[in-house]
């Protein structure tokens, strides 16, 4: 399968896709302080990864940070979500949205991280939960990976301090 480079902050080819996809060239931070909170976070570039780092705090009924980018997966047959991230021993979210609003559901799916070792995962569409807000939808219709259009990881569920999340890879396999 031919790959291509996810944004320009891939400069180094490390985050990839299937050939067609397109991608924004920026990842936006949203922190709980989008509702009172004061969580902090940063995405970077590094030579090899991408970095997501910050602080969770739960003052003021915070608890939450998170990145996302825009991308169009569409006409691409996905199958599956490959990753390959090193974290902090925390769990994170995997955050998809079938739209363009920086607000309502989202397809999502938490993943464990074993500290500071690199770690695959593979990810189906049947995967994933549908929820607004971390609740749960009643209806859970599966998600079409060819949809997609934005992509996003988060830490929340009360996971308090510093943090760090390393993705080396996100492919999109058909």
């Amino acid at each position: 399968m031919t790959t291509k480079q996810l944004s320009s902050l891939f400069v180094f080819n490390l985050l990839v896709v299937s050939a067609q996809a397109n991608a924004n060239q920026r990842w936006y931070v949203v922190n709980d302080s989008v509702m009172g909170g004061v969580s902090n976070s940063q995405v970077t570039q590094t030579q090899e990864s991408l970095l997501f780092t910050g602080n969770v705090s739960l003052d003021n009924n915070g608890g939450f940070a998170s990145i996302r980018t825009e991308l169009n997966t569409q006409s691409q047959n996905t199958k599956a979500i490959a990753l390959r991230v090193k974290g902090d021993g925390q769990t994170y979210q995997l955050r998809l949205r079938t739209t363009n609003y920086l607000d309502g559901a989202a397809y999502t799916l938490s993943f464990k991280t074993v500290k500071n070792e690199w770690v695959d995962i593979n990810f189906a569409p049947s995967d994933f939960t549908l929820t607004y807000r971390g609740r749960v939808l009643e209806q859970q219709p599966i998600i079409d990976f060819d949809d997609i259009k934005q992509l996003g990881f988060m830490i929340a569920g009360k996971q308090e301090g510093r943090f760090k999340l390393e993705v080396g890879k996100i492919e999109f396999k058909s």
